[in-house]
Order: C-alpha cells, then structure tokens, then sequence
C-alpha cells in the first residue's frame, strides 16, 4: 500500500491528510495557535473538589475547570505528590528524580479527598482534549512519547510492546532498556523499536529526560496556570505515530513545518529525508492531489460509496449512529440475501474508513441491511474487524444483535472531525436574493481595478471557484488575458475548489489575505447603513 502525507498549512489552521493508494484515510485539522492539546503538560491548581465523582476540577487556564478522576492520579501519587511538593517549594534546583525513594502506591479504592487538597499545585497532562462543553480531561500519570520509547517519570516497570512477536527480540530489547534507563522511570517499548540499536535507543532516551527536567524547571519558574511542556505539531505528531517503509512522499507548503518535518524525518530515518518535499506551485495543494474534492464527498450527513448505495451519518454527544442504504444499487444476484451480504460488506469497509476520518468517538451503532443468514451475520461481523484492523484508536466490536445492529466503541481523546460540505451563498448570505450571476466577471474586474489603482497593489493571487476560473480563461483572447494586459502581468489568477460558486479571496504574495469586500458584498450592510442613519439622527 503506497502511503502519502500532505501537509495544508495556512495562516490560521495546520490541517493534515494521510493518503492510502491516493484515498483519504485520516484527515487531522487545528488551529496553530492550538491549547489544551493531548499530551501537553501544565503546572495547575485545585479549584473544586467533588467526592461524589471522586474527582477534582483543576484550574489549568481553560475556560471551563479540567476534570481529574481519583484513578487518573496513578498508582505511585504518593511519590509524585511529595516528590512534587518539595520541586515547587525549593526554586533554587531543579530535584533530582533518580535519587528520590519510592513510596508505597495508593489504595485503588480510595476517595480523591484523601489525596488532594484545594489549591494544591499540581503537573497535570492533558489526557483527552476539550469536546463539546466538557473541559479538558487531565492525568497526573505523565509521560513523554518519543519515536521508539515512551517515558513514564515515578515508575520502575519495562513493558514492550505486543506487536514484537519475537519472544527473542523481546528479551533483548527489555534487557537493553534495563542497561540505560534511569533510576525511577519507566519506559514502554514502542513497535517502532524492533531492531534498533542501543545507541539509537539511548539517544532517545536521554532526549526524553530533558524533556522531564525541563518542564520541571519551567514549573519552578512559573506560577500556576501555566503550560509548561507542548507536544509537537500536530503533523510532526502524525509523523511519529505511523511513519513506516511505506511512505512514499510528504508534501508541505510552507518552509517553516517543512523544516520541522524534515529534520524530524532525518533524525528517525536519515536515509529516508528526501521523502519530504516543500510544495510550491499556486494551486492549494490540498486541490492537486485531489483531497478537497474527497472532503466534500466523505463528510456531511449522506456518503455515497461503490453502485449507488450510501451511509446516512447522525451523531449527538455521546452516540453515533450510522444507517446503511442500498439505494438504487443495480441487482447482481437475484438472491435478496446475496445482495444485502454484498451491500453491508462494502459499507462495512467505508465505516471503518469514515470512522479514522472523522475521528469519531465513544458509541457507534450501526443499523446494517436485515440478513436471515446467521453464517452471513458472523462473515459481516469478521469483515468489519478486519476492516478496522489497522485503526490505532482502541474499539471494540460486538456481533450483530438480534435486531440487526452492530454496536462499536471507540477511543475518544479529542473531538470529531466535523466539516460542513454545504455551501453558504456568498452573495446573499443567506437572504435568497443573489446578484446576477452573469456580472460576476464584472466584479472581479472592478476588484483588481481597485487594487491597481486605488490600492496599489500590483502584485496579488486572486482565488475563484474553477467554474469561474474556466469561464475567464476560455478562448485565445480571454477575459484574464485582456485584464492582465491592462493591469499589468504582476496578479494571478487561480482556482480553487473550497470556495464557493461566486465566492473569491485575494492573497498577497506574503500569503497575508486582503479583504476588498465593500458593504454591499456583506450581509451586515443593511445593519451598518441603519447605525448611520441613527448617529446622524443623534447629532
């Protein structure tokens, strides 16, 4: 399988798509300036108690208290408690952990209010990011997650992971793991560090003990909420948790994260750095390789997929609920079984797809197409397994239910993907009324007139729906030809297929957007016309 990373980074959102054989497969999407994000660490402090939960709700700067459960404390809290305490009452130095004596672990059943007090300053990991109205879930089990190793600081156990069959391998990577780590941390062997030498393993290792130290230094230094340790970008994170042999390219469009991905890429496989690739050509490169059209078709309430059957997706907070259709799917067998087998089979596939792709969370049912077939219902249930064999999120898969439902759980630590695929009408706004269509060209002339000859502004990127990029463009002597005659060859014109029919954007070659939409092109202008006619009434 031909596996391709494409990076779309703009001003604003960093967003990221995984590519399978040229098929969207995982699609991530943050803003840069993103908080609260799973794995970042920040000194806190207790603002509320609740034995009822046997939780607390800790201040960590979020708008809404973050939750932290009496079993998320882990079961060396004592040791953390303590070894934490005299960190942030001593600034002078930073404690070393290694010489610190382990206390006996916590009592599993025991009540937060025996453990935590209110305003007690805390390092808390984030756990599972904001969703919906819930604050941001919190750990005190901290760890630090590297290419080959995880690190978990208060803790003495080696654990390799199940994916290394090889009991031989096993061995010697948990023996190699003893021969270096330090004294009172942990460490869980990743799948990514079978083979690997001790010298890669102890570079890594090393690397995620500063990690620790720093964000322990930068506690003392700082006084609670405070975020004190961020996780790597978003795409430099994807990098980490599913590089393998079969990637072929990574493409980014910005010199920054490239930079970033590339040395990331040649610290984890120097001989495999050419893979990353700056993209630099105008069209947005989410168009080129075809990603914008595979958003608007696999996300909204309907998901068409192979001879016309489709999905409808609903979901609420807590439920998703998925209904399979046959539509008007041409009839291969004359059995109604065979077909219905046939049908839920391929919806099956295209679940587990829409299931990485949006990200989706907590309870899944699935009301698939009725089969009498028990043998049909079982084949169903191991198609679907196989189906999400390969999804890292942890689920599981019940059989068919006597009603006809599969029922999935999945792991949820931040919220789902949710992209609107309707487009809002950039003339009206939502009013009914839009101008005539014909005189958009018009318009666009008037606009790069302006910024010409008002502005002074020679040199711009003007994006438009393709529709309209093709109509301007038809013919030897076309429209844009004669506007960049008169204007001037410094502007540009191109399609772009995330905007809507009569919708355009302007971009300097800065990247920095300019926004040339006068009051009658906004659907506030009725609104600010009114505020006039008051102030003047007023004077």
């Amino acid at each position: 399988m031909r596996s391709e990373l494409v990076v779309d980074v703009t001003p604003s959102h960093i967003s990221t798509a995984l590519l399978e054989d040229g098929r969207l497969v995982v699609l991530q999407k943050e803003t840069r300036d993103v908080s609260f994000a799973v794995g970042n660490l920040y000194i806190a402090k207790v603002k509320k108690l609740m034995p009822g939960l046997n939780a607390a709700f800790v201040n960590v700067g979020y708008e809404k208290d973050a939750f932290l459960h009496y079993l998320d404390l882990g079961s060396q809290f004592s040791t953390y408690s303590q070894f934490i305490g005299n960190a942030l009452s001593d600034t002078h130095q930073v404690p070393n952990l290694s010489n610190t004596a382990l206390l006996p672990d916590i009592d599993k059943h025991g009540t937060i209010s025996d453990v935590l007090s209110l305003g007690q300053k805390l390092i808390v990991q984030v756990a599972k990011e904001p969703i919906s109205s819930k604050g941001p879930r919190l750990t005190t089990e901290i760890s630090f997650t590297g290419r080959f190793l995880v690190l978990t600081p208060f803790s003495n156990k080696i654990s390799v992971s199940q994916k290394i069959k090889s009991a031989e391998e096993k061995y010697r990577l948990r023996q190699t793991i003893e021969s270096i780590r330090p004294k009172n941390f942990g460490v869980i062997v990743r799948t990514s560090a079978e083979g690997k030498k001790v010298a890669e393993l102890n570079s890594e290792l090393k690397t995620l003990v500063r990690y620790w130290e720093e964000s322990l230094a930068k506690a003392q230094s700082l006084d609670a909420p405070a975020l004190i340790y961020e996780e790597e970008s978003r795409a430099v994170s994807v990098i980490r948790d599913i590089f393998s042999p079969s990637f072929e390219n990574i493409f980014v469009n910005d010199a920054g994260v490239y930079e970033q991905i590339f040395n990331y890429v040649s610290l984890i496989a120097n001989n495999r750095s050419d893979i990353v690739k700056l993209y630099a050509d105008d069209v947005p490169i989410f168009d080129h390789f075809n990603i914008t059209k595979q958003i608007k078709t696999s996300f909204g309430k309907t998901v068409s997929f192979k001879s016309g059957a489709y999905l409808i997706i609903e979901s609420t907070e807590a439920l998703h609920v998925i209904d399979v259709n046959s539509g008007n799917r041409s009839k291969n067998s004359d059995s109604q079984e065979s077909n219905a087998l046939d049908v839920n089979l391929r919806a099956a596939d295209e679940i587990a797809r829409q299931l990485r792709l949006r990200d989706m969370g907590g309870i899944i049912v699935i009301d698939f197409i009725d089969m009498s077939k028990s043998e049909h219902r079982q084949a169903l249930y191991e198609h679907m397994r196989t189906a999400m064999a390969g999804d890292r999120a942890r689920h599981n898969i019940l059989p068919l239910s006597k009603f006809g439902l599969m029922q999935i759980t999945r792991q949820r630590v931040r919220p789902a993907l949710d992209i609107v695929t309707s487009e809002s009408c950039p003339s009206c706004h939502g009013k009914g009324e839009v101008q005539p269509s014909l005189l958009f060209t018009d318009v666009l002339k008037d606009k790069i007139d302006y910024l010409v000859n008002n502005l002074k502004i020679s040199k711009f990127k003007m994006y438009v729906h393709p529709f309209v990029d093709a109509y301007i463009k038809r013919g030897l002597i076309s429209d844009y030809l004669r506007w960049r005659k008169e204007y001037g060859f410094g502007f540009k014109i191109i399609p772009n297929q995330s905007l809507a029919y009569l919708e355009y954007r302007v971009f300097d070659l800065k990247g920095n957007e300019i926004d040339i939409k006068e009051e009658k092109d906004t659907s506030s202008s009725e609104g600010k016309k009114e505020s006039r006619r008051k102030s003047q009434q007023d004077e």
